[in-house]
């Protein structure tokens, strides 16, 4: 359903073509937030068509390109658009991470090695909300506040996830993984505190 109401409404926008589309959703960083393959996006397309909520605007055709078929949203895309809107602002996932199915037996591990994984884990989570950071403030003049709101949630989770790590990091690296009845300590929340390694994009 996302990939149907990403396309619907990116040509809410404007006319479009499936590789303009395609590098919309690129440039608005789309791929962290849902699955985006060629082939979905190239199917997703053809099924609107097929079921009236897209309609072909012209077909530009250039003797050393492939041709290019330019659609619009139609009324009965307009209308599923909205359907879809909400059903996608009401739905609920269960939050899962990978790291989610070791945590519980991490104490068996050798703690160090722990460590070098979650620090390298870590230096991947803050270059990725860095580009968030970069994208909120390249974005700012061109999009509406609903694409902000995206953007910022994404950075904010980057800072949320970096935090997390750190304190693993921490309890790691002072063998503290094992421990029974104590609880975890507070970290300085990064968007807040120069000193954990964040900024906060609204007032940078």
């Amino acid at each position: 359903m996302s990939m149907r109401l990403v396309i619907l409404g990116l040509l809410m926008e404007g006319d479009s073509h499936p590789y303009e589309i395609r590098q919309k959703m690129i440039e608005r960083e789309m791929h962290r937030f849902m699955k985006m393959k060629d082939g979905s996006l190239y199917y997703a397309i053809d099924q609107l068509k097929k079921d009236g909520m897209i309609e072909t605007v012209e077909v530009v055709r250039d003797s050393n390109r492939p041709d290019k078929t330019i659609y619009r949203i139609t009324e009965a895309g307009k209308a599923s658009f909205q359907t879809l809107l909400l059903e996608q602002m009401e739905a609920d996932a269960p939050y899962h991470h990978p790291m989610h199915t070791a945590l519980p037996f991490c104490h068996y591990g050798d703690p160090m090695q722990i460590a070098a994984v979650l620090r390298r884990k870590l230096e991947l989570v803050e270059q990725r909300t860095e580009r968030m950071r970069q994208v909120y403030e390249e974005h700012i003049p061109i999009v509406p506040r609903g694409v902000l709101h995206l953007m910022i949630s994404g950075y904010e989770h980057g800072l949320t996830t970096a935090d997390w790590l750190r304190r693993l990091i921490r309890d790691a690296e002072d063998g503290r993984l094992y421990e029974i009845g104590t609880p975890i300590e507070a970290y300085p929340p990064s968007g807040t505190s120069p000193d954990a390694g964040g900024r906060d994009p609204e007032n940078s």
